[in-house]
């Protein structure tokens, strides 16, 4: 992100309000936007509690306090140094002639491969960072035709060529659920940047799972539409044949606001051409009768895991699945013939991806680079994407044998699908989104299920399934045949009202006055258990001072004993009801009287200590089964 950018922003706003107003006593907090619905905020602008201008600035307050600072999300590349501006336009306009939709004055992020005027297009890549595109992307022109803000653009995983989200331009990543883990990919930066309300809903592009996935791992709800109905026209391209471009929200029926806003021909994306007759008046006019009932949904159990690593991630699954059919779907058991098969090697991004990036840059005025080649030759990339880069550097032309077998292997699959889907009269077939949970930074993303939307073309929709143990969201997708999305979205609107899914991230909460909750700092004292004999020495009894910053999850303590007993352990435990359950975590160690010491914590630890279910106890000589437990909390 451009802190420069983000800093004039910020100063302007600051500078326009004194202007405006020098005798106010003091600024008012900024319009509370944390997890927002887009109609929540069209309301507060219709009845006057905000502005689009409001909303802007509400929204680059948050960023600059979560993205760089605090937690570090690190997933906005650059801000719209016009974005209070153009906000102001619009106010104008809603003040003379009324809204234009509900997108008017709705700020929203887009990934950095759709072409914006007026902010480089760099796709994640080093060696296109001052990539300026002379017109806006096709899904961009008509967010702005519809009111919408556009606040910036989104980290992404470099040239859309994985899962984790890291780039050469803008390093890696973080999941706002587990700054240790990755956000997803390629749409990453979106992801995290729509799940910590930097925006009210954001763009991102899916050639396999590049949607979808971000939205698994971010508590999300994410589309890869049937291809044909939206354009890519604008977006940098990975591969024409499985390219799809549109959004990820908090919320089923903010995504599909924005698909109404966005879907629908356009002569600059041939395979665009039928998509008028699959687009309905509003892709949210059946929310209200919206419901599971009657829907009869085929789970794909062939895109479940095996492995053991697969367990949590296949129960949560079934779990969810368990709940569809208690709000009344009909769920059977179910397989596409040759499946497996059909799969492997059906992907044609290898085959395409050089082809069709030197296409894009070669109309792109002034392109810093001309090619896949040259960036590698300039050492303009990641090293993690060296070996990638360099296998779709090396095929020579584009129709290749393999090329041609996985494309008569798609059109296969497409038809299995589809008969599969009309032999057994389904709605959706259902699997998970992934195998396995979020992956450490650093790590390979194992278990996408991400190939059988982008190989079929048939359009496939990720939302909230549930949380591991350990905190961490995962998604389940739900597929169903060509220009399904409707039926797709209503089956999931029912899903949403029923279980209320959605959990905001502990990493950034609302802002206090502006800005992000500061470190919090307590004292714990733990009692010796009894008094001793006059002559004994004094029983050991121990102090704790805590320091714990919210936005991190990060505790730095410094522990002490005091008395003649020897320390066993200063240990913290998880309270199991009225009772001590297992020790999590040593403040002193076997036989020491002062320590100090960080802990990041994470997940379940996490949310024990804030909800108040860690206790501490002491263990020492003379008192080896510990003191009566004390509340280890945030006074």
């Amino acid at each position: 992100m451009s802190l420069v950018v983000l800093g004039c922003l910020l100063a302007a706003v600051s500078a326009d309000a004194q202007r405006r107003a020098p005798a106010a006593p003091a600024a008012a907090p900024p319009f509370e936007v944390f997890e927002q619905s887009i109609l929540d905020l069209q309301a507060a602008q219709a009845d006057g509690r905000v502005t689009s201008a409001g909303l802007v600035r509400s929204y680059l307050t948050r960023i600059a306090a979560y993205d760089q600072a605090g937690p570090a999300l690190n997933a906005v590349v650059v801000l719209n140094p016009k974005a209070v501006e153009d906000a102001e336009a619009l106010d104008r306009e809603r003040a003379a002639s009324g809204p234009r939709g509900p997108l008017h004055g709705i700020p929203m992020l887009v990934k950095d491969n759709y072409d914006t005027v007026g902010m480089a297009t760099s796709g994640g890549a080093l060696g296109l960072a001052r990539l300026h595109p002379a017109a806006d992307a096709f899904q961009v022109q008509k967010l702005r035709a519809a009111g919408a803000v556009i606040l910036g653009k989104t980290t992404m995983h470099e040239l859309a060529a994985g899962i984790t989200t890291i780039s050469s331009y803008t390093g890696q990543t973080r999941n706002p659920y587990d700054l240790a883990r990755v956000p997803g990919g390629s749409s990453g930066g979106t992801g995290a940047a729509v799940a910590a309300s930097f925006a009210a809903a954001g763009m991102g592009s899916d050639t396999c799972g590049s949607i979808r996935i971000p939205a698994a791992h971010q508590n999300l709800v994410g589309l890869r539409a049937t291809r044909g109905l939206s354009s890519r026209h604008g977006v940098m391209p990975l591969s024409d044949t499985q390219d799809v471009a549109g959004p990820l929200a908090r919320t089923v029926t903010d995504l599909a606001l924005v698909l109404d806003a966005t879907v629908g021909v356009d002569p600059a994306d041939a395979v665009t051409a039928g998509a008028a007759a699959h687009v309905p008046p509003s892709y949210r006019a059946g929310f209200a009768v919206a419901t599971m009932r009657g829907a009869r949904l085929g789970v794909l159990r062939g895109l479940f895991g095996t492995a053991p690593e697969d367990d949590e991630v296949g129960g949560l699954m079934t779990k969810a699945i368990e709940a569809m059919k208690t709000q009344g779907a009909e769920v059977v058991e179910t397989s596409v013939p040759g499946l497996d098969d059909l799969l492997r090697e059906s992907s044609v991004i290898g085959d395409e991806f050089k082809f069709d990036l030197a296409d894009y840059l070669a109309k792109q005025p002034g392109a810093p680079v001309a090619s896949l080649g040259e960036i590698l030759d300039r050492g303009l990339h990641h090293e993690a994407l060296d070996q990638t880069f360099r296998l779709r550097n090396a095929p020579e032309r584009r129709d290749s044998e393999h090329y041609r077998q996985a494309l008569v292997k798609r059109r296969a699959l497409r038809e299995a699908v589809l008969s599969t889907l009309e032999g057994q009269r389904l709605d959706a077939l259902v699997y998970p989104t992934l195998r396995r949970k979020p992956a450490l930074i650093g790590e390979a993303q194992i278990g996408s299920t991400c190939q059988l939307s982008a190989t079929t073309g048939l359009p496939a929709l990720s939302m909230p399934a549930g949380f591991t143990v350990d905190g961490l969201p995962v998604g389940i997708e739900m597929l169903g045949a060509a220009f399904a999305e409707t039926r797709l979205l209503d089956l999931a609107f029912a899903w949403e009202r029923a279980t209320t899914p959605r959990r905001a991230p502990f990493s950034t909460p609302p802002l206090v006055n502006g800005a992000a909750p500061g470190p919090r700092t307590f004292t714990v004292a733990v009692p010796a258990s009894g008094a001793p004999a006059a002559a004994a020495a004094p029983m050991t009894a121990a102090t704790v001072r805590v320091t714990y910053v919210p936005t991190t999850a990060q505790l730095t303590f410094e522990a002490s004993a005091t008395g003649a007993d020897a320390v066993l352990a200063l240990a913290v435990h998880r309270r199991d009801g009225e009772r001590t359950g297992p020790l999590v975590a040593h403040l002193l160690p076997h036989g020491q009287k002062s320590a100090t010491g960080t802990w990041t914590l994470r997940g379940r630890e996490r949310d024990d200590f804030v909800a108040g279910r860690l206790v501490l106890r002491l263990y020492s000589e003379r008192d080896p089964l510990g003191t009566a437990p004390v509340p280890f909390a945030l006074p």
